[in-house]
């Protein structure tokens, strides 16, 4: 992975076809995405329960680009190796998921993993302040996690402090719940460069029809780069 602060759309196969995950990852990706993201959920510290490494390693021969790992679990150290294993090149957990997020960050890097840390939108920003420089990428989160689909929540001044106190530090700044194409130029605009997108790019196409998959994530890019088509 090169760093950069474009915009990058990174579809959640939380919203594809679970019975097509391979051909999902290969068609979002041949349509334009820039990442894919992968959600991780345990039914433990979020309602509801998704999949693991086996799915991760499963689909990671049909992902030619950036694996994003999500994991909305709890404890996450124990399973930080296996997700490396799988072929995570982004692995992110929880600032709440645990007492010691600074030696889980130390513990993702060690993989050779990019290390992420999630906020849920109740903690606020300045708890990531003396995590900085070992994160590569801060996932604001603008629904509280558990659920695809959620009503957006606005988190535009977190962002744009994140923004401020990342500085020239090669830090993405993610952002995952309700991004479309009306709330992309919001989280945007205050300083985020990775879209988490679910429903909103899976929306109206398939595997046998995936056209609609570009049509959504040039839509969703183009609303966050400032260009209305």
């Amino acid at each position: 992975m090169t760093f950069d602060r474009s915009i990058k759309i990174a579809p959640s196969i939380l919203a594809a076809d679970f019975a097509n995950f391979g051909a999902e990852c290969a068609a979002v990706e041949a349509e334009g995405a820039d990442w894919v993201h992968v959600d991780v959920m345990d039914g433990h510290f979020v309602p509801n329960i998704s999949f693991g490494p086996a799915t991760c390693a499963a689909i990671r021969p049909h992902i030619k680009g950036v694996m994003d790992v999500h994991l909305m679990i709890a404890p996450v150290d124990p399973y930080i190796d296996a997700f490396a294993q799988a072929g995570a090149d982004v692995i992110t957990a929880h600032i709440e998921a645990g007492p010691h997020i600074h030696r889980t960050l130390q513990a993702i890097r060690a993989t050779g993993a990019k290390a992420g840390v999630a906020l849920n939108p109740g903690t606020p920003a300045e708890s990531v302040a003396h995590l900085l420089d070992l994160t590569d990428l801060i996932c604001v989160m603008t629904v509280n996690p558990g659920f695809g689909g959620q009503k957006f929540i606005d988190m535009s001044d977190k962002i744009k402090t994140l923004r401020q106190m990342i500085g020239d530090r090669p830090v993405h700044i993610e952002i995952d719940g309700g991004v479309d194409v009306t709330t992309a130029p919001i989280v945007a605009q205050a300083g985020a460069d990775v879209l988490v997108a679910g429903s909103a790019v899976f929306r109206g196409g398939s595997v046998s029809d995936p056209a609609p998959y570009g049509t959504n994530i040039k839509a969703i890019r183009a609303a966050a780069e400032g260009v209305y088509v």
